[in-house]
């Protein structure tokens, strides 16, 4: 009896030994135990999506790829096989499951090595974020308190959401959807129970059962989960014979970020780290809306490539990429296109030239052979004085233009029927020569396309935003809307004659010449814009005095810092193309301008509206100048230096621009449906070459843009407000035109302001009357 007694005794003295070790173990390990309800908010750092207008997919922003998706938003075979490899008791321990951790422990303990866990998948969120991954006792032991604890306040099924959307899955990929786009190319939802159970075995080693780098030890891993679903019941012996049968395809979601109109999508990451910072930008996993129309933009795209490739064609042939020996041929070509179906027409390829002939040039790029006859090179010419290079104008012998050996750009002309012939290929030059287009909604300041340079891996730098730039003539109508809000119509007579002005304290003279450097005496305000002449903007400028002038660009938008002298008028000031796209919004409208909108509206990544915009318009000018000046700039097009837009075959108002020594080429044109403004010119300002003005480098990258657009919007012209009557001109007089008159334009004045004496002859009352510009020519000269 005594020794049942002292047994007794000893038993509750160790097992109250027992209680008190395990209650100091537990302060012990709780006393700095991290929080853990944060994890009740979960919000994990998620991709950010930006869209184009038509809901297509601009790009991605982020740091970690993840995408967030619910347990309903997945196929119900992915919690299913993530439990059968990793937890299969998860709905029924409490946060830690002790038959798996003395499993484990046996295991270990024989195997003499950590081989198997026990961490339940809530352990396991735990250990990823609150924990280090330090491996001891101590660790393990908060990790279960805290998994103990978790479970007390959030549900299974929200544990288990946390765990799917959580765990890195290999390929840079966070959780099962993210794991389902680069593995299988589809969506979390549409996976079958064989890539369930592919993506299941993933978490255990990411990198070793990749199945991009490892398929042999991805299928066996991939066999396991099968086995354990199997073995589960939580799928039958038929679906199981299915999935092993199941022949899977690996292949990740194309990419569209960078690809697309990757200007306009940076343009959107700057607005957003901007206005969210960088953290909710790259983390915050948001659906940003934009205003990019994805027709529009490839075709901006293709527009401004190809423009600047004829800029740089127009320049002359500088020679090619390197000349190497044809045994060091491989390094250039395994970089090029292998299969057939990569190669379409207008494909740019970089090949190497494998010899020679007077009538064209064989080469090889990729794996495939091309040739590039003689006609191909019709561009090669001697390059314009500033180049140092000696080449043969107007080629008629190849091989005085091409080497074996030498590295070039090629073009694909024609891919052939028979694989055995060569690509057909015509030769090309990469330009240095830059440039931007913007193309903008009048109506709501949607930014429909953008594109800032040739190459946005070459520069990111955004030309269309960023870089301010003299626009030249493309100014002028900022000039000449003012002259029509000061005394002046379209009829007034400004005379085109030289000038000079004198600059006593730095002791220059300033003489403006017109581009051709003619001259053409007494002209009509019309002619003077459509033809764009010089000396006649100087000479209104003068008259209106240059405060005037900057007062108007500013109130049409305008940013800049405008030079308080006449060269004002002429387009000296530096301005954004974005920015003269804004400005001249307002001639496409009511007069007033509308600011431009990239972004339309951003949202959490649980729904939440965060921005919204709409519409901005700013009142700048009358309704009655906006349709006098879209009128004078239609005639531009039809009979002045925008002519190459007369191609749309449409309504079309526009002006060109052009600086000194063709530095910057612009061209600005626009209907009541869509504004578009081009830019040209060099990063390092520097001449383009003679004759790249606005209507040659810039105006043909607009009319291409445009060709692919324009029949999505019915054939419209610039509506005619109150206040406007419509004249018969004479050409030479500005006088209502005559029976004599050789030549006459029909032109629109504010009511009132029309001249009222017939040219040779008098006025509509029978009196003698003057033109409306008559007094001014007197004020003038």
């Amino acid at each position: 009896m005594k020794i049942l007694k002292y047994l007794g005794i000893s038993f509750i003295v160790c097992a109250l030994l027992g209680v008190i070790g395990a209650v100091v173990l537990y302060n012990w390990a709780a006393k700095d135990l991290p929080g853990f309800k944060n994890i009740t908010d979960y919000n994990p750092p998620l991709v950010t999506t930006v869209y184009a207008k038509n809901d297509e997919i601009l790009g991605y922003f982020y740091k970690e790829k993840r995408f967030l998706v619910t347990l309903d938003q997945m196929s119900h075979w992915i919690p299913k096989a993530f439990l059968a490899a990793e937890d299969a008791s998860f709905y029924q321990h409490e946060g830690v499951d002790l038959t798996a951790i003395s499993r484990a422990f046996v295991i270990n303990m024989k195997a003499g090595k950590v081989k198997q866990g026990g961490s339940t998948i809530t352990q396991q969120i735990i250990k990823r974020l609150l924990l280090t991954n330090e491996r001891s006792y101590e660790r393990k032991l908060k990790e279960a308190i805290l998994a103990y604890r978790l479970e007390r306040y959030l549900t299974k099924d929200e544990i288990l959401t946390i765990y799917l959307n959580e765990i890195y899955l290999g390929a840079h990929s966070f959780g099962v959807e993210a794991a389902a786009r680069s593995y299988f190319g589809k969506h979390a939802k549409d996976l079958t129970i064989a890539e369930a159970a592919l993506l299941a075995g993933l978490p255990k080693a990411p990198s070793r059962y990749n199945p991009y780098e490892n398929p042999h030890l991805a299928r066996k891993r991939q066999m396991y989960v099968l086995g354990q679903m199997l073995v589960h019941g939580w799928i039958t012996q038929e679906q199981y014979d299915e999935a092993v049968a199941e022949e899977l395809e690996f292949t990740s979601m194309p990419e569209p970020s960078w690809k697309i109109g990757p200007y306009y999508l940076e343009e959107v990451r700057r607005w957003l780290i901007d206005r969210f910072g960088e953290d909710v930008t790259y983390n915050g996993g948001l659906t940003v809306t934009t205003s990019c129309d994805i027709k529009h933009q490839k075709a901006a795209d293709a527009a401004l490539k190809r423009g600047l490739e004829n800029s740089a064609q127009r320049r002359g042939w500088t020679g090619p990429i390197d000349n190497i020996s044809l045994g060091n041929a491989d390094e250039i070509l395994k970089d090029g296109p292998q299969e057939r179906e990569e190669l379409s027409k207008g494909q740019w390829v970089k090949s190497v030239v494998t010899g020679v002939k007077k009538n064209g040039a064989s080469v090889r790029f990729g794996k495939f052979e091309g040739f590039m006859p003689l006609e191909s090179m019709w561009w090669v010419r001697e390059p314009n004085s500033d180049k140092s290079h000696e080449q043969v104008p107007n080629p008629t012998d190849a091989r005085k233009v091409l080497k074996k050996g030498d590295v070039i750009w090629a073009s694909i002309l024609k891919v052939p029927e028979k694989e055995s012939k060569p690509v057909d290929l015509a030769l090309e030059r990469r330009p240095e020569v830059e440039g931007a287009i913007v193309s903008m909604d009048p109506k709501s300041g949607e930014v429909l396309a953008l594109s800032g340079g040739y190459s946005f891996s070459r520069s990111q730098f955004n030309r269309a935003t960023q870089a301010r730039r003299q626009c030249g003539s493309a100014f002028k109508p900022f000039v000449y809307s003012t002259a029509i809000d000061n005394g002046f119509t379209p009829a007034s007579i400004v005379m085109d004659s030289p000038i000079v002005f004198a600059n006593e304290e730095e002791g220059k003279l300033w003489r403006p010449e017109n581009f051709a450097n003619t001259f053409k005496g007494p002209t009509l305000l019309r002619t003077a814009l459509v033809k764009s002449k010089n000396t006649c903007t100087i000479r209104v400028a003068q008259e209106l005095g240059i405060r005037k002038i900057i007062e108007r660009a500013r109130s049409m938008g305008l940013d800049s810092e405008f030079p308080a002298d006449l060269s004002v008028a002429l387009g000296s000031a530096s301005v954004t193309l974005m920015n003269m796209v804004q400005a001249y919004s307002a001639f496409a409208r009511d007069g007033s301008y509308i600011k431009p909108r990239m972004v339309l509206s951003v949202k959490s990544a649980w729904g939440d509206e965060m921005y919204t915009s709409e519409p901005e318009a700013v009142e700048a000018i009358s309704p009655q100048t906006a349709y006098i000046m879209a009128s004078l700039m239609k005639q531009v097009v039809s009979d002045g230096t925008g002519w190459r837009a007369r191609a749309l075959k449409r309504p079309i108002a526009g002006k060109t621009g052009t600086t000194n020594n063709e530095q910057d080429a612009w061209f600005m044109g626009y209907t009541p449906y869509l504004v578009t403004g081009v830019f040209v010119g060099f990063d390092e300002i520097r001449p383009m070459g003679r004759w790249e003005t606005g209507s040659r480098a810039a105006s043909p990258i607009w009319v291409q843009y445009r060709k692919e657009v324009e029949e999505d919007y019915p054939y419209q012209d610039f509506p005619q407000p109150q206040g406007i009557v419509m004249a018969k001109v004479d050409a030479k007089t500005g006088k209502l035109a005559g029976p004599n008159s050789e030549e006459s334009y029909f032109l629109p004045f504010k009511e009132g302001t029309q001249p009222t004496e017939m040219a040779g002859g008098t006025s509509e009352s029978g009196e003698e009357g003057t033109s409306a510009g008559d007094d001014l020519f007197k004020q003038i000269f």
